[in-house]
């Protein structure tokens, strides 16, 4: 029953439970009415029918002991028609002590069984019996006769069960009648309460139908004639002013804000709350506050969304929607398109990773414990893949965002490719000055195996013109320094074309110690020229670096440079002094380390922040451009390395640089 109750609607909720309820008490009350008043009814008959029957046995006393039967018939016939008793007495008779019949109203022989159907018990005043005669049912009232203390006989008054009845029945359907009247006028209004305490509800029902499919253009109409018309709300048309309820203009800048933004909104007739009312009238005045708000929000929403969307298509970079789940591309911008050749059907669901190989996971790992306020992570010069596998350089920037109800993340790539090879380009274009710097120290180096080698075939040429015995051990031992000088001439020839080619794009695993001893190679014999002494004291089984062989012989080339010109400047004025280097590796905290000290003049403390900026030099004039250490900054910070100087003036200084380990 509950349950099907659940399922009625409010209004006939309302209707029947006011129904059920009045009906209740009023069949209630008609009951109890009907209960006392018909019993009230029946109780009257009998006291009627007593007295009457005691009226007889007062009067008729005197008749009885006189066995005056005429005078005591006309007594009883007298009452028994009597006004409206003819209907309700259907007889009297009067016995004496032994029961014998004295005056009776039958029409018909006084049944014999009457004599004895109404004993009256000798305690009581009066006896009440229902008894049947023919076809008639009455009830008997027994009243005993007296004379001082002695019973002389009895008056039996029978009163008509079926007269008893019709009244009962006739009382009964008047009930009845009201009964019904009552249940049509409840039935009538519990439908007009009904109907008016649900009609603002239904016309809410309605209109949050309409809302839930979409359709915020539905007409709001409670029944109380306001026009709901948006172009009357000044915010709505425009949505870059504040609206006072919407952006709790009034809170946060009074009267005087709105006025200052020409918004006029002081009688607003959308927003309202009108107290005093009832529960509904104040339910929907809540509900329109509600709606509108929506209408608001919704507007501003689609404007915001079509602007980001125009500015996402309209992107002169690559934008990514990725999803964290499975790290698929959910959206892409046309750029994107254009920059990695894959047709945007194909970029909608291609792995992320496809794009980004190196950086894709880390990335991911990185935004899922983001610590920063902005939760975002930047990535520069990262190596993505184009349509066919071919690589350009981006630099990276990922956001998480909520995307059609996924968690993702917002990758915005620039492409960086043409930058990067105007960088290689200077790289480049300094490795070539440098080099055309050593090139005395080169030559050098690359005459000492020459000069060897000569000296070794001259040796011989001379023993063969002169005759002489060459012994086998001999001649061994001159092919052997002849070929050691030939390696050692090769591997000059090998470090200086690696230290001159440009580097790739894909980065590899590099052991720091390889790229020093290449540039030592070829800068040594120079630097022992100019009593300058280079030491090493380079760890083994050295964890690699990810980076470019050459590059890293890039910045310790400048490195060294750098080191040579500041113990030359200090022996200028110490002309006595001998130049000290010393090159360090090793593993601190997880990362690879590399130092270069000197023994020079040191670096001032005022142009110390200033060394790494391109074209900053403290050289004279044509001896220098002030792009090395600037290179060298560059590259390290491209390997996720860190650089920093620790110098002291006049005593020397120390470069220090650290790099991750390669996973």
């Amino acid at each position: 029953m509950i349950r099907l109750y659940s399922h009625v609607s409010l209004k006939n909720k309302i209707f029947f439970s006011i129904l059920l309820v009045i009906l209740l008490i009023s069949v209630t009350i008609a009951f109890l009415a009907r209960w006392i008043l018909i019993s009230g009814l029946t109780k009257e008959l009998e006291l009627r029918g007593i007295a009457v029957a005691r009226s007889i046995a007062e009067r008729g006393a005197g008749f009885v002991l006189e066995k005056n039967s005429p005078e005591l018939l006309g007594l009883i016939f007298d009452e028994a028609r009597l006004r409206e008793r003819q209907f309700l007495i259907n007889y009297i008779y009067v016995l004496d002590r032994v029961n014998q019949v004295q005056a009776h109203t039958f029409t018909v022989p006084f049944p014999a069984a009457f004599s004895t159907a109404n004993p009256i018990p000798e305690d009581e005043a009066q006896s009440v019996r229902l008894v049947r005669h023919g076809e008639m049912v009455s009830y008997d009232i027994a009243v005993p006769i007296r004379e001082g203390i002695y019973r002389i006989g009895s008056v039996h008054v029978g009163l008509s069960k079926d007269h008893i009845d019709r009244l009962v029945a006739k009382l009964r359907f008047m009930f009845l009648g009201f009964i019904s009247a009552v249940i049509i006028i409840i039935f009538y209004v519990s439908h007009l309460v009904s109907r008016h305490i649900t009609m603002p509800l239904r016309r809410l029902t309605r209109i949050s139908d309409e809302l839930s499919r979409g359709n915020f253009d539905v007409p709001i109409d409670l029944g109380e004639g306001l026009d709901w018309a948006v172009t009357n709300c000044p915010a709505y048309k425009d949505t870059n002013m504040p609206c006072w309820h919407f952006d709790q203009q009034s809170a946060r800048g009074g009267r005087g804000a709105r006025r200052e933004t020409g918004q006029a909104c002081a009688t607003c007739q959308f927003y309202r709350k009108r107290l005093g009312r009832d529960e509904v009238v104040q339910l929907a005045d809540s509900f329109l506050n509600m709606v509108w708000s929506i209408r608001l929000y919704r507007k501003r929403l689609q404007e915001s969304e079509q602007k980001y969307r125009s500015l996402f298509d309209s992107g002169p970079d690559p934008i990514f929607v990725v999803d964290c789940a499975t790290q698929t591309i959910l959206d892409a911008n046309p750029r994107a398109e254009e920059v990695y050749e894959y047709p945007l059907q194909d970029l909608f669901g291609m792995p992320f990773e496809k794009l980004d190989p190196d950086q894709a996971k880390q990335c991911f790992l990185a935004l899922e414990n983001a610590k920063t306020k902005t939760g975002c992570v930047y990535y520069p010069k990262v190596l993505h893949y184009k349509k066919g596998n071919r690589p350009f350089y981006v630099n990276m920037h990922a956001c998480p965002i909520s995307y059609a109800g996924k968690q993702a993340i917002i990758v915005a790539v620039a492409d960086i490719t043409e930058m990067m090879e105007k960088d290689a380009q200077l790289v480049q274009a300094a490795k070539m000055k440098t080099l055309g710097e050593m090139s005395a120290g080169i030559a050098h180096e690359i005459n000492q195996p020459l000069n060897a080698i000569k000296m070794g075939s001259e040796y011989l040429s001379l023993l063969l013109e002169q005759g002489r015995e060459v012994s086998s051990e001999q001649i061994q031992e001159i092919t052997t320094e002849i070929s050691q000088q030939v390696d050692r001439a090769a591997e000059i020839i090998n470090n200086l074309r690696a230290f001159g080619r440009k580097s790739g794009l894909t980065m590899e695993r590099v052991d720091l110690n390889e790229p020093i001893r290449g540039v030592l190679s070829i800068i040594g014999r120079q630097f022992s020229i100019q009593r300058i002494n280079i030491r090493l004291d380079l760890a083994v089984q050295l964890p690699p670096v990810r980076g470019h062989n050459n590059r890293f012989q890039q910045v310790f080339f400048n490195l060294l440079n750098n080191a040579r010109d500041a113990i030359q400047e200090r022996m200028e004025s110490e002309p006595e002094l001998y130049g000290d280097i010393l090159i360090r590796t090793f593993v601190e905290d997880g990362r690879v380390v590399a130092s270069v000290s000197d023994n020079g003049s040191g670096i001032p403390e005022e142009v110390r922040n200033k060394i790494f900026e391109p074209f900053f030099t403290t050289k004279q004039t044509g001896k220098g451009m002030g792009l090395g250490l600037a290179i060298t900054y560059g590259i390290v910070r491209d390997y996720g390395g860190s650089i920093a100087i620790d110098s002291e003036l006049g005593q020397g200084t120390t470069f220090r640089l650290a790099f991750p380990a390669a996973v």
